[in-house]
């Protein structure tokens, strides 16, 4: 079995509804996200021979989906009025909706399975907060 691992950041905020802590109230995070790869036998043919896959077309499949989330608030649906949402994206706020509470565990979770829809047999997933705390997904 080869092991493949990358990583990637993106800068964003985030809360959490209904928590009755500090992440209640808006607050950023360097996210930073690896994802590890397996695969069995490794190419034959063609340019990428030797190899799983190029660790470029790795890297840019994952930070694809860093692109998407840095510098915006990630919400969860229903966590915000209707009328927030829309004066917030009036004023040039970009603003990314999911249907989970966007916490660390969940956020590994959804990372596992984009790159699993990008074609890729996800071992684990991890996402990082801080420099020192972590949540991973392993499926």
């Amino acid at each position: 079995m080869y092991t493949l691992q990358t990583s990637a950041c993106f800068d964003s905020a985030h809360f959490l509804k209904g928590y009755s802590g500090k992440c209640s109230n808006i607050h950023g995070h360097r996210w930073s996200v690896e994802i590890t790869i397996a695969a069995e036998k490794l190419n034959e043919e063609g340019q990428t021979r030797g190899m799983v896959v190029d660790f470029r077309t790795l890297k840019d499949d994952l930070s694809d989906l860093c692109d998407e989330l840095d510098h915006c608030l990630i919400i969860e649906e229903g966590s915000l009025k209707e009328k927030t949402i829309e004066a917030m994206k009036e004023e040039g706020f970009r603003i990314v909706e999911f249907d989970f509470r966007p916490t660390a565990e969940n956020m590994a979770e959804y990372f596992f399975n984009e790159m699993e829809e990008k074609g890729y047999d996800v071992v684990l997933s991890k996402v990082y907060e801080t420099p020192n705390n972590c949540a991973a997904y392993s499926g």
